[in-house]
C-alpha cells in the first residue's frame, strides 16, 4: 500500500517550513551538547577526573568516557524509535530534547577528582549515558520532521540536509564556547571555566522546547494513525523485514562518521598535547570549519536532488578516501597554516556524504518503521565508527609516533562504507511499498 500525501496548501507550506526550523534548532541544541562534550573531554577531563593516570592514559580514559555516550546511542534509537514510530515524531522529539539538557546541565556541575574522588568520573559516565540516549532518538525524528512532508517532494536531499545542518551548527557554538572560556586562561579554565559550556544549555533547552512544542505532527504520521497503519512492535518489525537496510545504513556511515570525530575531537587532542599547536587557534580552526560546513552541508544535500543521492554519496566516500592520509601528513608537518587549510576542507569533504544522508536513509525505510528503522542504523555506527575513533587514534599514535596510521585506519572505514554504499538501494521515494513483516497494527 502506498502512502499518498495530501494535496499542497498553503498551510501545508507554513507548517512544514516550521517543521524543518524546529527540527534544525533543537538539531543543533542537542549537538551543541554532544560536541561541547568531546571537545572538554580531549583538552580538560584528562586532567580533571584522572590525574592519577599518566597523560596518554588519561586521554584515553577521557575519550572512553566520552565512547560512553556513543555506545548509549542504539539503546536512544531503540526507544525513541519505538515511540516515534507508536506516538509520533513530535512527542518523541521533545523528549530526546529534555533528556539531553538534563544530561548535559548536570555535567556542569560534577564535582572532579580532587573534589570527588573516583565519583566524579562514575557520575561522569552516567550523564554520558543520558546524553547518549537522547541524541540517539534525536536525528531520525528530526529528519522525519522535515522529510516527511508533500511539499518538500523531489527536494527531500536538500530539506533533510538542514536536520543534517544542525550539527555543523552545534560544533560552531560548542567551539565557540569553549573558545571564549578557555581564553581566561589554563588556571580558570581547570577550575570552572569548563563548567559554563555545560550550564548554558539550559538556556538553550528553554528555547528548544518553546519551538518544538509549537510544531505539528508530519502527514505521514498522521494518515498512519488515521488508517490505523502503525505497528504495535515497530522496532521488531524493521529488524525482521529491514534487516538489511539497518546493518547497511551502519556501514555507509562508516567512513563519514567516524572522520568528523577525527578531524575535530582527536586532531584537537593531538595537535595541543603532542605536537604543541596552540589551543586557541586551534579551537579557532575549527570553529572557522563548522561555519563553512554550515553552507556546504546544504549544498551537497540540494546536488543529491540534482544528481541522484546514491552517486553523489558514493563521490563523497571516493574523495575522503584519498583526502584521509594526506591530512594527517599534513598534521604531522607542524605547519600551522596548512594544517588550518585542511581542518577547513576536512568538513567541505565530509560533507559530501553527510549532506545527502538524511534523505538516503529515510528514502530505504518505509513509513510505518521508518523512525526505528533509520534510527537503528544510523547509531549502530556509534557504535562501530564513530565511539571508537578517537581512542583507536589515540592508541595508534602512541604506538607509532605519528598519527598517519589514522588516515590509514579511516581509509579502510571508507572501503567498507564504499561497498556499503554500492549495496544499499533506497527506494527513491517515501513509500509503504517496501514489504515488512506484519506485526499486529493498532
Amino acid at each position: 500500500m502506498t502512502a499518498e500525501a495530501p494535496a499542497i496548501r498553503p498551510e501545508d507550506r507554513r507548517n512544514a517550513v516550521k517543521a524543518v526550523v524546529a527540527g534544525t534548532l533543537g538539531t543543533t541544541i542537542e549537538w551543541y551538547d554532544f560536541y561541547i562534550y568531546g571537545l572538554v573531554a580531549g583538552l580538560v577531563f584528562n586532567k580533571l577526573f584522572f590525574p592519577e593516570f599518566d597523560p596518554l592514559a588519561g586521554t584515553l580514559l577521557a575519550f572512553s568516557t566520552f565512547f560512553v555516550g556513543f555506545l548509549a546511542r542504539p539503546l536512544g534509537a531503540v526507544v525513541f524509535g519505538h515511540l516515534g514510530d507508536r506516538i509520533g515524531r513530535k512527542a518523541s522529539l521533545v523528549a530526546t530534547l529534555t533528556l539531553m539538557a538534563i544530561g548535559t546541565v548536570l555535567v556542569g556541575v560534577v564535582p572532579t577528582y580532587e573534589t570527588g574522588g573516583i565519583w566524579g568520573a562514575v557520575i561522569l559516565v552516567l550523564l554520558r549515558v543520558v546524553q547518549g540516549i537522547g541524541v540517539g532518538g534525536e536525528w531520525s525524528g528530526s529528519v522525519l520532521l522535515a522529510t516527511e512532508w508533500s511539499t518538500f517532494r523531489g527536494r527531500r536531499g536538500f530539506t533533510g540536509s538542514w536536520a543534517q545542518w544542525g550539527s555543523p551548527a552545534g560544533l560552531t557554538l560548542a567551539t565557540a564556547a569553549l573558545s571564549l572560556v578557555s581564553g581566561l586562561g589554563e588556571e580558570q579554565l581547570l577550575t570552572w571555566g569548563w563548567r559554563v559550556p555545560f550550564l548554558v544549555s539550559f538556556v538553550l533547552f528553554g528555547i528548544g522546547l518553546w519551538i518544538r512544542l509549537g510544531i505539528l505532527e508530519t502527514p505521514f504520521f498522521e494518515q498512519m494513525v488515521a488508517g490505523r497503519r502503525r505497528s504495535s512492535r515497530p522496532v521488531v518489525e524493521a529488524i525482521r523485514g529491514n534487516g538489511r537496510e539497518i546493518v547497511l545504513t551502519c556501514l555507509v556511515r562508516m567512513g563519514q562518521h567516524a572522520s568528523f570525530y577525527l578531524f575535530t575531537t582527536f586532531a584537537l587532542s593531538y595537535g595541543v598535547a603532542t605536537l604543541g599547536l596552540p589551543r586557541q587557534s586551534f579551537l579557532t580552526v575549527i570553529m572557522v570549519a563548522g561555519i563553512v560546513s554550515l553552507f556546504t552541508t546544504p549544498l551537497w544535500g540540494w546536488l543529491s536532488d540534482v544528481v541522484g543521492r546514491r552517486r553523489l554519496y558514493l563521490i563523497g566516500v571516493v574523495t575522503m578516501l584519498v583526502f584521509a592520509v594526506p591530512y594527517f601528513a599534513v598534521l604531522e608537518s607542524g605547519n600551522f597554516a596548512l594544517i588550518a587549510v585542511f581542518v577547513v576542507l576536512s568538513l567541505v569533504v565530509h560533507d559530501i556524504q553527510y549532506g545527502p544522508q538524511a534523505a538516503l536513509i529515510a528514502e530505504s525505510f518505509p513509513a510505518r518503521v521508518r523512525y526505528s528503522g533509520s534510527a537503528l542504523g544510523y547509531q549502530l555506527s556509534s557504535v562501530t565508527s564513530a565511539g571508537p575513533a578517537p581512542i583507536v587514534a589515540t592508541f595508534l599514535a602512541a604506538q607509532f609516533g605519528s598519527s598517519l596510521p589514522a588516515g590509514i585506519y579511516l581509509v579502510v572505514l571508507c572501503a567498507i562504507a564504499l561497498v556499503a554504499t554500492i549495496l544499499l538501494r533506497p527506494q527513491g521515494e517515501m513509500s509503504e511499498e517496501k514489504p515488512v513483516v506484519a506485526t499486529s497494527g493498532s
